[in-house]
């Protein structure tokens, strides 16, 4: 998931259900997310129905864990800014280094979903 906001140039998984875990450069304690995806005036085909609707964000303690701890469920708007941010809605006072975006749903294309960019913003653990 790199910084490219050109159409196409995006993280797709089949389908509209899908995760993406993220090691962070140290631990951290989370206070929000960034998701971004092309506005409707880049796409070529007018439509953003492969962005991701409904999603959760998971602080895992290593990547093999099953079930992180929920930091928050999110609405990405099709019709909002192309860059939303979500504070994370479940306090907790863990620090954490991977985080897992798990993507429940998207605007509606049947064949797959795309990610531009992601983002985890927080205050660095001592």
């Amino acid at each position: 998931v790199q910084p490219d906001m050109y159409p196409g140039n995006c993280w797709a998984f089949k389908g509209s259900q899908g995760y993406l875990v993220v090691r962070l450069s140290m631990k951290i304690y989370p206070t929000a997310f960034t998701l971004e995806h092309i506005p409707k005036t880049l796409s070529p085909t007018g439509n953003i129905t492969s962005a991701p609707r409904n999603f959760a964000v998971y602080g895992l303690d290593d990547e093999y864990q099953e079930e992180g701890k929920l930091l928050g469920e999110y609405v990405y708007d099709q019709e909002g800014e192309p860059l939303q941010m979500f504070p994370v809605m479940e306090k907790n006072e863990a620090a954490f280094q991977i985080v897992e975006l798990r993507i429940f749903s998207n605007w509606g294309h049947a064949e797959y979903t795309c990610l531009y960019r992601f983002r985890v913003h927080g205050k660095p653990a001592e």
